[in-house]
Parts: structure tokens; C-alpha cells; sequence
């Protein structure tokens, strides 16, 4: 097999600019936003402690008013005592309860953002992988990439288990292949040929046009599917980045 050296260092290129593109444009701003909303939990939280803290400033003035009581109002003291720390208590459970559930929706909300972040990345990144793909594959000669896929489709087709290969030999089972782009008829009769050398006998071969394929060739028959176009490499490369982030 000859390897199109242009073609894969335009998609080297194309993987490239696309990884610069996501830095630069998407999560620069994604992280501003999250770092807002960080800012904005800790504020809230910074507002309780304040309440506590007042809390704590009244407790110590019933504290100084009891202590200026005359010995005979000790009873009325203790009594107030019993009051103050009960007081004390409940605003201390309310206060400990309240900043419990202010943590608890801060870093629920937290973990929202990232979620939402990280969907809108993968989603916003796969569009623009689509569209860098489209354009670039507008651009080439088409004849070389048509070309340069055949053999790649060979090759899967090769590769698969010598009893998948023999059970679409032995059952003649008719197969489609999907192109991006138009088979002229000698062009068709040429992969029809190449694609029962691969599987060993004559094959039945029809063609459609799948423009969403953005550049290639795919190969489907029963339950056989040969995936070899842009648009599933893309989905591969998307499905890559998404588990590496996740790790």
C-alpha cells in the first residue's frame, strides 16, 4: 500500500489547528465562567459565617448583661442563662444546617457547571472538527483521496476474520458502498471488481452517496459494516477526547 504523505499531513494539520482553535476560543471562556460562579458560592458562604459571627457577637451581650446583674436577681440570671444557651443552641444548629446546605448546593452547582461545560465542549468541538473537515476535503484532489480510501477500505475488508469474509462469500450477501462523493460507472465497476478480490469471490455491489461521509468509502451488507470516511474518524477522535477527559 502507498501512503498519500499530503493527505496525511493535512490531517495532521487539521487535528492540530482544531486542538489550538478549543484552547484559544472555548475553554478560556468556559473556565472564566465557572471561575465566576466559584466566586459567587464563596461569597454566599462568606455571607454565613458573617451571620454566625453575628450570632456569636449577641450571645456574648447577654452574656455581659447577665454578668451586671445584682446577686438577688440570680435566679432571673439563670433562668436567662438557660434562655441564652438554648438561643445559643438553635442558632448554632441553624447556622451549622444552613452552611451544610450552602456547601452542599455550592458544590452540586459546581458540578453542574463542569458538566454543562464539558457537554457544550464536546458538542461546540464536534461541530467544528464537521466543518474544518468539510472544507478541507473540498479543497483536495478528489480522484487521489478517492483513491487513498479504496485502499484503506481494502485493507479493513482484509483484515476481517477469515469467517466473516467466508460467510459473505458462501452467501453471496449483497453489499452497498457509501461514498461522499459520486462513482462515475467504470469508477464503480473498478471497486465492485476490487472489493470481491478482497473477499475472495465476485461480489454483488451497489452504490449510494452519503455527503455527510465528508471524504471515503463504507462498506455495508447484513450485519457487516466497514467504517472508513472522515466523519467516522472525527467521531472517533471526539469519542478519544471525551474519555481522555474523563480519566
Amino acid at each position: 500500500m502507498t501512503i498519500d504523505w499530503w493527505t496525511l499531513a493535512i490531517q495532521t494539520v487539521n487535528v492540530v489547528i482544531l486542538i489550538w482553535l478549543l484552547q484559544r476560543f472555548f475553554w478560556r471562556p468556559v473556565a472564566a465562567m465557572i471561575e465566576q460562579r466559584r466566586t459567587t458560592t464563596q461569597n454566599t458562604l462568606a455571607e454565613a459565617q458573617a451571620k454566625r459571627t453575628e450570632a456569636a457577637t449577641a450571645l456574648a451581650d447577654i452574656e455581659r448583661t447577665r454578668a451586671g446583674f445584682a446577686s438577688e436577681r440570680d435566679a432571673i440570671l439563670k433562668a436567662a442563662q438557660e434562655t441564652a444557651e438554648q438561643v445559643q443552641t438553635s442558632r448554632l444548629d441553624e447556622a451549622k444546617k444552613a452552611v451544610a446546605s450552602m456547601e452542599v448546593a455550592a458544590k452540586l452547582a459546581i458540578a453542574t457547571e463542569y458538566d454543562v461545560a464539558d457537554k457544550a465542549w464536546e458538542a461546540r468541538s464536534g461541530l467544528l472538527a464537521m466543518d474544518i473537515a468539510k472544507r478541507l476535503a473540498s479543497r483536495l484532489d478528489g480522484p487521489v483521496v478517492q483513491a487513498a480510501f479504496l485502499d484503506w477500505l481494502l485493507r479493513e475488508i482484509r483484515r476481517l476474520p477469515d469467517a466473516t469474509r467466508q460467510a459473505v462469500a458462501a452467501t453471496g450477501t449483497p453489499l452497498e458502498a457509501i461514498s461522499a462523493t459520486p462513482l462515475e460507472a467504470p469508477e464503480q465497476e473498478r471497486y465492485r471488481e476490487k472489493i470481491g478480490q478482497a473477499f475472495g469471490v465476485p461480489s454483488q455491489v451497489s452504490f449510494k452517496v452519503d455527503p455527510a461521509l465528508i471524504a471515503g468509502i463504507e462498506l455495508h451488507g447484513g450485519h457487516l459494516l466497514v467504517s472508513n470516511s472522515w466523519r467516522a474518524d472525527l467521531a472517533q477522535i471526539m469519542a478519544d477526547i471525551a474519555h481522555a477527559d474523563k480519566d
